[in-house]
């Protein structure tokens, strides 16, 4: 049973990973205040207050989705709206969940407070059943967002809101969607599914909410719609394993696998049942496939394979960091696939993770990098790893996501090339991040300035392939020296036969752009020009036998930025034919 008012903005399920039967939607319109003073909590606002606004949820205050489009800095927002609970949530717990809310989330239900969540790009829930009765009650976010520079921001500017050089309108507040799901007595928090092609198993941990004697947990495998395989096992703790040997007959090998071109899937039902009954129960999926390196090689199932990647930083005109809706995600995917691309690099952005289901069902491989802190203290560091932490464990089950980016550029470590914290900071990330989810690729500080990788990833920005080649002609001297702008290593790290990745070059812009307006290096004038210079520096990179890959900046334009081979508003500035033609030549 699904509860939505109608007319409500995202209006589907926003865990397709994790979605349960019963739950209901609480986008629409909520009731708003600033609180410029930061007087509101003293003063009670969560539990008498009538706010003075009104704002659309999911998007955020500095929106034109939102209905208020205030782009000035508001430290303090507060979010209220009344819901009744549906019949379906009678006798079940009653869970609140929040895609994501910037920066930090104090929560009330019926004016009792329920608890807090920093971070402002990963999800979060509370059990709410002790503090709802089935009609009547009402909900209270306060969020808090500093300029603090310290905070996980990634691409939000931190200067009085004002948008400089490739940093964008800050994002404060709720901006994902916020839901209530019923769960029974023991329910299934979150699991991992990790597939294996070369034992052809999957391992099912799980984290249950609660726990009884005598309970266990049942996966169901389908595959095109049939059953396929049913594995249970008796729990006797809350993070029961189970393994499913799937077992497909040999003649299936490859075509059972997940990849960008076949993105084959399974069905997977988890559910936690006690005496022939049923608890609780999740729907998900998987996909069997496998990243590796060999001898410099990136590996997609054993084989080599060449990663097509454009840079996407996840913007849209009207709303911001938030999608407008589900079918502009598969737009953007199925357009990233028509200009010839089979990944994306998601810049600087935890995305909704309805993109990654997307890429998932389309196939996409996707890089899932970390919003970039900018200073390096140790707040920055426990923020950073608090969060990078939640986002790994979020989107585990992800098939499309192939590598992990926990640092950009040096951004925040603006010094790692010579201080040893940083550098430490940067190998932590690493060791965190691995040991964590050691079936992903890890690009350690992506760009130049790298310590331990599983990636060398460098950021070249030349317009020229003629020329790009001659500086790359002696890989070793190249790989000891700089990239555009920075020493590829660290000191203390050298290249030790990674594969080499061209993570960032292109940004080609025309020449009809406005003042404040940018690409990188000089400017074409026509589609001709455009198509010429992509294809000189795209083809050196893919015939000079050196890279696994390379990513093309960007997608769209965002804001001032407008080097994408897309306007903001998702025009294609080239024909994508050509494009592609590129990468297929």
């Amino acid at each position: 049973m699904t509860t939505t008012m109608p007319s409500i903005p995202r209006p589907e399920f926003p865990r397709p990973d994790l979605e349960r039967s019963i739950w209901m939607n609480l986008n629409g319109e909520w009731e708003f205040e600033f609180d410029d003073e930061e007087s509101g909590e003293r003063a009670l606002w969560y539990s008498h207050e009538d706010f003075s606004r009104k704002i659309l949820v999911p998007f955020c205050y500095q929106s034109k989705a939102s209905g208020i489009n205030d782009q000035a800095v508001h430290t303090v927002v507060w979010y209220r709206r009344a819901f009744d609970l549906p019949d379906g949530f009678r006798n079940r717990r009653t869970i609140l969940k929040f895609g994501a809310v910037d920066y930090e989330a104090k929560v009330w239900i019926n004016g009792k407070y329920i608890g807090l969540h920093r971070g402002g790009n990963t999800s979060f829930s509370f059990d709410i059943t002790p503090f709802v009765k089935k009609t009547g009650n009402v909900i209270a976010v306060r969020a808090l967002d500093r300029e603090d520079p310290a905070q996980p921001r990634g691409k939000q500017s931190w200067r009085q809101g004002e948008r400089f050089g490739c940093w964008y309108t800050p994002t404060t507040g709720i901006w994902q969607t916020v839901w209530l799901e019923a769960v029974g007595s023991v329910s299934i928090d979150h699991f991992r599914a990790t597939g294996d092609i070369d034992r052809k198993s999957l391992l099912v941990e799980a984290s249950l909410d609660g726990w009884e004697q005598g309970i266990e947990l049942v996966a169901e495998v389908s595959l095109k719609g049939k059953p396929f395989k049913r594995v249970s096992v008796s729990v006797s703790d809350s993070s029961p394993v189970l393994t499913v040997d799937l077992g497909w007959p040999d003649e299936l090998d490859g075509s059972c696998f997940w990849t960008p071109e076949s993105p084959n899937l399974f069905d997977l039902e988890l559910s936690v049942r006690k005496g022939g009954r049923e608890l609780d129960r999740v729907k998900s999926y998987f996909g069997i496939r496998k990243i590796a390196t060999r001898n410099g090689l990136f590996l997609l199932n054993n084989v080599p394979y060449f990663e097509k990647l454009i840079l996407d930083q996840g913007y849209w005109p009207d709303s911001l960091l938030t999608p407008p809706s589900d079918e502009a995600l598969v737009e953007d995917i199925k357009r990233t696939k028509e200009f010839g691309f089979n990944g994306a690099r998601k810049h600087q952005k935890i995305e909704d993770p309805r993109y990654y289901y997307w890429a998932d069902r389309l196939g996409l491989l996707v890089w899932g990098e970390m919003p970039a802190a900018y200073s390096f203290t140790a707040s920055a560091i426990g923020k950073t790893t608090a969060e990078w932490q939640e986002f790994i464990n979020r989107d585990y089950n992800h098939p499309s996501i192939v590598t992990w980016v926990p640092l950009n550029e040096s951004w925040g470590v603006w010094n790692i090339l010579s201080d040893k914290r940083m550098q430490a900071y940067s190998k932590a990330l690493y060791a965190l991040t691995k040991a964590i989810d050691g079936t992903r690729l890890v690009s350690s500080n992506d760009g130049w300035e790298q310590v331990e990788s599983d990636i060398c990833a460098i950021h070249d920005y030349g317009a020229s392939g003629e020329k790009f080649l001659k500086k790359i002609a002696d890989k070793k001297r190249y790989l000891e020296t700089f990239s555009d702008w920075r020493l590829i290593y660290a000191d203390g790290s050298s290249y030790s036969d990674e594969p080499i990745i061209l993570t960032e070059y292109g940004g080609i812009a025309f020449k009809n752009i406005k003042p404040g307006e940018w690409g990188y290096r000089e400017t074409v004038s026509n589609q001709d020009e455009f198509v010429a210079r992509f294809a000189s520096m795209t083809r050196a990179t893919m015939d000079s036998g050196m890279f696994s890959g390379a990513c093309y900046t960007q997608l769209t334009d965002v804001q001032q930025e407008v080097n994408g081979l897309m306007t903001a508003d998702r025009k294609p500035k080239v024909d994508p034919a050509l494009i592609k033609k590129v990468w297929e030549a």
